[in-house]
């Protein structure tokens, strides 16, 4: 994960999740691939919660400039699962 982490973001150190989407379409038409979600289980605290975290970066959300819609939403999607 560190080295996948490197040659993604530049970051030179393993972390819990990596999103990778396959396209980067404005407006998504009809079904489709969102791409891939990458866990390190060492990381993560939360593999659930690192699926779904991962899974919301590949619909667009960024929780590093959105105001914190996307952890927000993060929480309701796991409190959904209780």
């Amino acid at each position: 994960m560190r080295t996948l982490n490197y040659a993604a973001r530049g970051v030179d150190e393993a972390t819990d999740v990596l999103a990778f989407p396959i396209d980067e379409q404005e407006e998504p038409r009809g079904p489709r691939e969102l791409g891939d979600v990458f866990i390190c289980p060492a990381k993560a605290t939360d593999v659930t919660e690192a699926a779904i975290h991962g899974t919301l970066h590949l619909c667009g959300l960024d929780h590093e400039n959105d105001g914190g819609e996307m952890l927000r939403l993060q929480a309701k999607v796991m409190d959904s699962l209780k």
